[in-house]
């Protein structure tokens, strides 16, 4: 028996999945391109799916957390300030930031 921690490999637990046998062709087909197994494709598709999930999921917080505190503050800038202020910058014009304006009545 081989310990895992020593072959350089991870343990894998076995996980039966049923497909559609169109996806199942698909996989099998895209496999062989590769020159790699059915398996090994299958287990790639779902490493990055699962990695674009986490990076999705922490772009969403990324944004919320702004927002948050924009609703909280109850300020913000209006859109053509900012739109007036990017494009300023992007040309390499001096241009004062726009000041953060209460929206609230």
């Amino acid at each position: 028996m081989t310990d895992a921690k020593f072959s350089g490999r991870a343990q894998m637990g076995t996980t039966s999945l049923k497909l559609p046998d169109d996806i199942k062709q698909l996989a099998v087909s895209a496999a062989m391109h590769q020159w790699i197994t059915p398996h090994a494709f299958m287990v790639e598709a779902i490493r990055a799916t699962a990695l674009a999930a986490v990076k999705r999921a922490g772009f969403v917080a990324d944004a919320l957390a702004p927002r948050a505190k924009t609703l909280a503050s109850g300020k913000g800038c209006a859109a053509d300030e900012v739109n007036a202020y990017i494009r300023a910058r992007a040309g390499k014009k001096a241009r004062s930031r726009p000041e953060a304006k209460s929206w609230r009545d």
